[in-house]
C-alpha cells in the first residue's frame, strides 16, 4: 500500500493495548490539574503531530509510488520496496518498546522521520548501493514511528478528557480519527506533485507519450506498442526501446520531485522538534507495567502461528500484502507507466488513495447493517472480476478512463479486507489480541515481500493467476474459520440461555431461597 489504510485499526488496537500496560497513580505529589488553556495546547500537539505525518508521507508515498518505473533497470526499484518491507517485518516487533524507553515519543517520531531521509537523497543517484541501505533504513524506523504516534496520542488523549470531563475512550477515536484525516492525504499531495513535475512540458504529440485527440493511423501504431503492456509485460523483456512510454523522466525532473520531497521531510522533522511537547508533560500520574519486549513479542507471535484458526486464516492475510505490492509495483508500471505514461502514475494513484480512505470510513458503518461475510463476499466477487480484467485489457491512452476505474475499485476491496480481517483478528482471539494482530504485521508484510521478489522473474499473466489462486485459497480460509466460529459462539448461545432458564425454572418452583 500501499500498505497502510491497515493503520486506522492498528492504532485503535495499539491504543487498547496501551491501557492494558499503565494504570494511573494517584498521589499528590506527581499529579497536577490541567486547565482550558492546556485543552488548547493538546490541540495544538494532536493537529501538529497529523500536519507532520501529512507532509511527511507526502514525500514518503510520493517516491514509493514511481520506484517500479523510474528505477526498472535491473528491477532496482522493485527490490527498494521490497527491502522497505523486509525490514519493517521484524522492527514492527523488535524495535519500538527499546527506542521509546530511550527517547519518549515525541524524539521517536522526530528520529524515525530522519531515518526516511536517505530514502528521498538516494532518489539523486539511485544505485543499489544507495538505495538499498535507504530502504532497510526506512523499514527500520517505521515501526517504532508507528507505535510512537499512538502512544502519544493515547496519553494526551487521557489528559484532554480529565479536562473535558468525557471519556479517553471517545478522545482517543475523536484525535485517531483527526489524525488519520491528515494522513490519508498525504497519497493525494504526494502523488500530486509527482504528476505535476513529471507532466510539465509535455506535448500533445511526441515520441515519448500520446495524446488523446489521435487519428486511426497513430491509434494503430499506439496500439501494437501498447499490446506488450498489461499482461503481456514481462520484466527484462520489455524494455524502454520497445515501449517509449517506459523511458524514464529526464534526471533534473527526477531530482526536482526528490528535493521538494526531501524539504517535505526537513519541514516534518522540525515541526515536531518545535511545535510538540514532550509526552512527559502529560504521563504524570501514569507508570508503565509489564512491557512486553521485542523478543518475547516475537516468540510469543510464531507460536501463535500455529494455532488452526490462525493457520486457517493466514493465506487472505497474506494476499492483502500480496495485492498491495502487485498495485504498487506491477499495475503502476506494466499497466499505467507502460500503456499510457510514467507522469500519469500520480494521477491514477489519487484515485486509489481517494477511494480507499472513504471506503474504510464507510465499511466500519456498513458492516453493523450488512454483516462481515457479506462485505467479505463481495470484496472476493469484485477482486475476482478485477484480476481477470487485468488479464485481458490492453491498457492505452485510448482507454484511459479504465485506469482510473480499476484504481478506485482496487482502493474499495483493499478497504474491505483490511478493516475486515484486522478487525476479525481481534475478535477471533480475545485476551491475544496482541499476537494476533502481530501476526497480520508478519505475514502480511511477509506477502509483500515475497510478491516484490518475484517480481522481476516473472511475466504479469502469471503473476495474475497466482494471485487469484491465493485469493481463492485464503477465502476458503476465511470461511472455515466464519463456520467454526459461528459455531462456537451459537454452543456459548445455547449454554448461555440454558442457564438462564435452568435458573428461572428452579426459581419458580422454589428450589432457590430468597
Amino acid at each position: 500500500m500501499v500498505y497502510t489504510i491497515s493503520d486506522n485499526v492498528e492504532s485503535i488496537r495499539i491504543k487498547q493495548v496501551m491501557d492494558s500496560k499503565f494504570r494511573k497513580i494517584k498521589t499528590a505529589e506527581n499529579e497536577e490539574p490541567f486547565d482550558e488553556f492546556e485543552a488548547r495546547r493538546i490541540w495544538k500537539n494532536v493537529l501538529l503531530i497529523g500536519f507532520a505525518f501529512m507532509i511527511h508521507f507526502t514525500a514518503f508515498w510520493g517516491a514509493s509510488n514511481l520506484q517500479s518505473s523510474v528505477n526498472s533497470e535491473a528491477a532496482l526499484g522493485t527490490f527498494t520496496l521490497a527491502s522497505i518491507y523486509g525490514s519493517l517485518l521484524l522492527s514492527n516487533i523488535l524495535l519500538p518498546a527499546l527506542v521509546m524507553k530511550w527517547l519518549g515519543s515525541k524524539w521517536t517520531i522526530a528520529l524515525s522521520f530522519i531515518v526516511y531521509m536517505p530514502f528521498i537523497l538516494s532518489q539523486f543517484y539511485p544505485k543499489f548501493y544507495t538505495l538499498i541501505p535507504a530502504g532497510l533504513a526506512v523499514g527500520l524506523g517505521g515501526g517504532p514511528l508507528w507505535c510512537a504516534k499512538c502512544t502519544y496520542l493515547t496519553i494526551v488523549s487521557e489528559a484532554y478528557a480529565k479536562i473535558a470531563g468525557v471519556s479517553s475512550e471517545t478522545v482517543v477515536t475523536r484525535f485517531f480519527g483527526i489524525f488519520f484525516m491528515f494522513y490519508s492525504f498525504s497519497q493525494v499531495w504526494g502523488n500530486l506533485i509527482s504528476s505535476a513535475v513529471l507532466s510539465s512540458g509535455e506535448i500533445a504529440i511526441s515520441n515519448k507519450t500520446t495524446s488523446f485527440f489521435i487519428n486511426s493511423s497513430e491509434s494503430t501504431k499506439i496500439r501494437g506498442v501498447t499490446n506488450k503492456c498489461g499482461a503481456n509485460f514481462c520484466p527484462g523483456v520489455i524494455t524502454s526501446d520497445s515501449v517509449p512510454n517506459l523511458v524514464p523522466p529526464p534526471s533534473y525532473k527526477i531530482n526536482m520531485i526528490a528535493s521538494i520531497y526531501f524539504l517535505c521531510m526537513v519541514a516534518a522533522v522540525l515541526i515536531v522538534s518545535v511545535g510538540v511537547d514532550k509526552m512527559s508533560r502529560y504521563r504524570k500520574g501514569r507508570k508503565v507495567i509489564g512491557t512486553t519486549t521485542g523478543w518475547r513479542l516475537l516468540v510469543v507471535t510464531l507460536k501463535h502461528s500455529t494455532q488452526p484458526l490462525q493457520m486457517l486464516i493466514l493465506p487472505i492475510i497474506m494476499f492483502i500484502g500480496a495485492e498491495q505490492a502487485f498495485l504498487a509495483a506491477e499495475y503502476t508500471s506494466a499497466y499505467v507507466g507502460c500503456g499510457w505514461g510514467i507522469s500519469n502514475i500520480g494521477f491514477v494513484m489519487i484515485c486509489f488513495g481517494t477511494c480507499n480512505g472513504i471506503a474504510s470510513i464507510l465499511c466500519g458503518s456498513l458492516v453493523k447493517i450488512t454483516g462481515r461475510a457479506s462485505l467479505i463476499c463481495v470484496a472476493f466477487i469484485l477482486h475476482v472480476a478485477l484480476l481477470i480484467t487485468l488479464l485481458w485489457w490492453t491498457p492505452g491512452p485510448y482507454n484511459s478512463w479504465i485506469f482510473f476505474v480499476v484504481s478506485a475499485l482496487w482502493g474499495v476491496c483493499d478497504a474491505l479486507w483490511l478493516v475486515q480481517i484486522n478487525s476479525y483478528s481481534g475478535i477471533l482471539f480475545p485476551g491475544k489480541e496482541e499476537a494476533a494482530f502481530s501476526n497480520f504485521r508478519l505475514w502480511e508484510s511477509t506477502g509483500s515481500v515475497i510478491t516484490y521478489i518475484l517480481s522481476p522473474y516473472l511475466c504479469i499473466n502469471i503473476k495474475i493467476y497466482l494471485l487469484i489462486l491465493l485469493l481463492v485459497f485464503g477465502v476458503a480460509g476465511y470461511t472455515a474459520v466464519e463456520y467454526v466460529h459461528r459455531k462456537h459462539m451459537k454452543e456459548i448461545d445455547e449454554d448461555v440461555k440454558k442457564e438462564k432458564f435452568e435458573l428461572v425454572s428452579d426459581v419458580k418452583s422454589g428450589e432457590v431461597a430468597d
